[in-house]
């Protein structure tokens, strides 16, 4: 065992480990895959045991890998927290402020509002990592997350931020062809673009149009089209293909799409502020959750 251990092969080892990947850690850490595989070579030399078990699919740790994980786990997680005590030492909302979303909500939602919130904070640097996944804020690699649902994660700071409103969406091209439905019902004569792939139980509700007007007992409508992304249906909804249940929030910013059935509902669902308990100290993350907060208590789009 080495007296002392590189910090570099350390923070390469914590980030291929956490992504089981030497492609995606060489891609979060900004160098190449061959000097990540060198590095963790190294490391592994250095202290004369095997960390990972390679195989087809990717990297799982040896025991004796695990155990080092924790521990750099622990330091990284000490290390974000120590950088973000000290650049809010004189409580200047300032840096970057790294921000997880889902791809439909801040492709479509959160970039038309951050304009005012830069404008106000001109010395944060907002970094958006768009993403479907549910990002682990426990890594300290993003500083905060907007999430449709409530985390699963442990040891974390959450607050709703508002409700989001779902409404049936149709391209006047299709209604040109096939007119528009006259009832929940009627649906059943339309064609429909869904959610398809696998579709996590929190996200069911996005496939409300398959359903709605129909008994529980009966199967769901089949869709024309399914496609794993929301942006993906409205641009597909954009495009004729078929009707589709969005989020309010998607259409504001398109002239293609236009509402129909609008006694015809889907389910609302929460919309949620989430970061790491470590940086609850932040001021830049404080600043951005009060900016969101207001920007939800007055958008018709997100009702606070």
């Amino acid at each position: 065992m080495p007296d002392s251990i590189d910090w570099d092969k350390l923070k390469t080892f914590h980030a291929a480990a956490r992504s089981g990947s030497l492609t995606r850690a060489a891609e979060d850490l900004g160098i190449s895959q061959s000097a990540v595989s060198r590095q963790i070579a190294a490391l592994e030399d250095a202290m004369n045991l095997p960390l990972f078990h390679r195989h087809a699919r990717g990297l799982t740790l040896t025991e004796e890998g695990a155990m080092l994980f924790k521990t750099a786990n622990d330091v990284h997680g000490r290390i974000a927290m120590s950088l973000a005590s000290v650049q809010n030492i004189r409580q200047l909302p300032q840096g970057v402020l790294r921000v997880s979303s889902p791809i439909s909500l801040g492709s479509n939602w959160l970039t038309t509002v951050l304009p005012e919130f830069m404008k106000a904070y001109p010395e944060i640097e907002v970094q958006l990592i768009l993403e479907d996944s549910e990002h682990d804020l426990m890594a300290f690699d993003v500083d905060c997350a907007l999430r449709p649902w409530p985390s699963t994660q442990g040891d974390l700071i959450e607050r709703k931020l508002g409700q989001i409103t779902q409404s049936l969406y149709a391209a006047p091209s299709y209604l040109a062809e096939f007119g528009a439905p006259t009832s929940a019902k009627d649906l059943d004569n339309h064609k429909i673009v869904a959610f398809g792939g696998l579709l996590p139980s929190k996200l069911q509700s996005s496939n409300w149009a398959l359903t709605v007007g129909r008994e529980p007992s009966e199967e769901p409508r089949k869709p024309v089209m399914s496609i794993n992304n929301l942006h993906g249906i409205m641009r597909a909804a954009e495009a004729g293909i078929g009707l589709a249940g969005l989020p309010d929030y998607m259409t504001a910013a398109t002239r293609r799409l236009v509402r129909i059935l609008p006694e015809v509902r889907g389910e609302s669902f929460d919309l949620y502020f989430v970061y790491p308990t470590e940086l609850r100290g932040s001021a830049k993350a404080k600043v951005f959750r009060e900016f969101l907060q207001k920007v939800t208590r007055t958008s018709p789009l997100i009702t606070g």
